[in-house]
């Protein structure tokens, strides 16, 4: 990996949010188990003299864990991040940051106090201009060194327990490679022992909440090293596409004309170097990725196993997956069944929510038909067609969260998978971020999707679908309510008619004439229901 002098950009860089602190990887904070820095404003830890945050003690769940991973005491990442640091700076009010150097995503201004609202769009709908913009960005990231940031080597064991510390510097575009890497990889378990079924960013509730953390931190990483407070991440709308359109010179790279499995010498990203690709290596030497360049992206998409994933994900199917009213379901892992996530994640079938390991669909089967470095999750996001892929599967995530409007309980509480319960804090993040914070809606996180800014009858629609459901499910209780109701109606309206008629019958001269208003003011209509 190279990294290049940007001199005046590291002038401009401002605190970032993301994973090791530089300001926390050394001997002494280790030691001390303490990531309190000080805030460039005024000084002091958290900028506690500013009232911005106060260096405090990390409180963990106490919330029971799922089955799936039978250990305790072996993996640096459990009760994040309480093996490297017991004390972090606690934020107050709408800063944030891992000095509360920064503001809340969806807030800004010196005192975070505004409210701006930025707009996420098609890709095929930025002008050539604003494009080419993205794409420079992107390449930008990939040659300017993280000034706030850098990765783990080694193990806080390797690390002797933090007397030894083994930190690297890394580019701001694989900071967020190595995040994802680190958020998946098998739990090293000694000699050559590993076990992988272990995940704390995929295959769990948290799957939707961390790729949203993850995208709002890259996003603000990008307007920092740019400049440009109002760049968002494009989307790729990959709904009944039939091959990849993205995949263009013109746009994420097209094809190597002599080598299928390589981008075109025409593209920019050809010449871009993958990291932590190789876990069977890094699991053989009990070792993590230290992110040194691994070769090109590799990529030949529609050329996957087919029977796996036979075409790219239809309209009809997202539109499925959205009608399901299960955030969670039974096991909350990728056996789950009728679960919203399990089957945007794409390890449950799209056309009936059952729970199906030998397909990939949705989320899962973008990422297979791409056939290169997108298809192995540990390495994934090395393709640039990452962000654009999961921009838009949040955006689905983002279309449930507003059909269904579910309250933050319906978010599991407990008996998840290590790390995916609402109060666990998201590995690798440092500020700390908790699953439960990012389960609502993306306009009180700063920003919306172009393509759900709809016109007010198709907003009522998305308001009036969540009571249609309910009622869709009650609708055999309601008939048959109504029905007995007007027969109850039917016989009670014949008993007063005869009633009435009776009455009629009786003699004239004893009927009341009811005519002065005192008299009618007096009577009372009682009912025997």
């Amino acid at each position: 990996m190279s990294l290049f002098a940007t001199g005046f950009l590291l002038v401009i860089l401002q605190p970032s949010t993301g994973q090791f602190p530089r300001a926390c990887a050394n001997r002494q904070s280790l030691l001390k188990k303490e990531c309190c820095p000080p805030w460039d404003g005024d000084g002091s830890p958290c900028g506690e003299l500013s009232s911005r945050g106060s260096c405090q003690n990390i409180l963990l769940s106490q919330a029971p864990l799922g089955p799936q991973f039978p250990f305790s005491g072996v993996d640096d990442r459990e009760d994040w991040p309480s093996v490297f640091y017991n004390r972090t700076c606690k934020c107050e009010g709408n800063f944030m940051g891992f000095n509360c150097g920064e503001c809340k995503f969806g807030f800004s201004g010196l005192n975070c106090t505004e409210r701006p609202l930025r707009t996420r769009r098609n890709i095929f709908q930025l002008t050539t201009g604003e494009k080419d913009k993205f794409l420079a960005y992107l390449n930008l990231a990939k040659n300017t060194p993280s000034q706030d940031y850098v990765i783990a080597t080694g193990t806080y064991t390797q690390m002797n327990n933090g007397s030894n510390p083994m930190f690297r510097n890394i580019n701001v575009y694989d900071l967020f490679v190595w995040m994802h890497y680190y958020a998946s990889r098998d739990t090293l378990l000694g000699g050559s022992n590993v076990w992988q079924d272990i995940d704390f960013a995929h295959e769990a509730p948290g799957f939707l909440p961390w790729h949203r953390v993850f995208l709002l931190i890259w996003e603000r990483e990008m307007q920092k090293i740019t400049g440009d407070e109002n760049f968002t991440i494009p989307y790729w709308d990959w709904r009944d596409a039939e091959d990849c359109v993205v995949c263009t010179d013109e746009y994420m790279g097209g094809r190597h004309p002599t080598n299928p499995n390589l981008l075109s010498p025409a593209s920019i990203f050809s010449s871009w170097q993958v990291i932590c690709t190789r876990s069977e290596e890094y699991n053989s030497q009990q070792a993590l990725c230290n992110a040194t360049g691994e070769g090109p992206i590799l990529r030949n998409p529609g050329n996957n196993d087919k029977s796996r994933t036979p075409r790219l994900p239809s309209s009809a199917e997202v539109e499925f997956c959205l009608s399901l009213t299960q955030y969670e379901s039974g096991s909350m892992d990728k056996m789950a069944n009728y679960s919203f996530r399990n089957t945007l994640e794409g390890f449950a079938d799209p056309r009936t929510a059952i729970s199906n390991i030998s397909q990939s669909g949705l989320h899962n089967a973008l990422h297979i038909y791409m056939n290169g470095s997108m298809s192995q999750v540990q390495g994934s996001a090395n393709d640039p067609i990452f962000v654009l892929h999961h921009a838009f599967v949040d955006s689905i995530f983002e279309r449930w969260l507003r059909r269904h409007r579910p309250m933050l309980e319906v978010y599991p509480a407990a008996n998840a998978p290590i790390g995916h319960n609402r109060e666990n804090y998201m590995v690798p993040f440092i500020p700390l971020y908790r699953n439960g914070e990012f389960f609502k809606p993306s306009r009180e996180l700063g920003y919306d999707y172009a393509y759900l800014q709809e016109p007010a009858l198709d907003s009522f629609q998305e308001i009036l679908i969540p009571y249609l459901e309910q009622a869709r499910q009650i609708w055999a209780w309601l008939v048959g309510a109504a029905v007995i109701g007007g027969t109850i109606t039917a016989v009670l309206t014949g008993l007063i008619l005869a009633c009435q008629k009776k009455r009629r019958g009786t003699s004239s001269e004893i009927q009341p004439l009811l005519t002065e208003s005192e008299d009618y003011n007096n009577i009372s209509y009682q009912s025997n229901f």
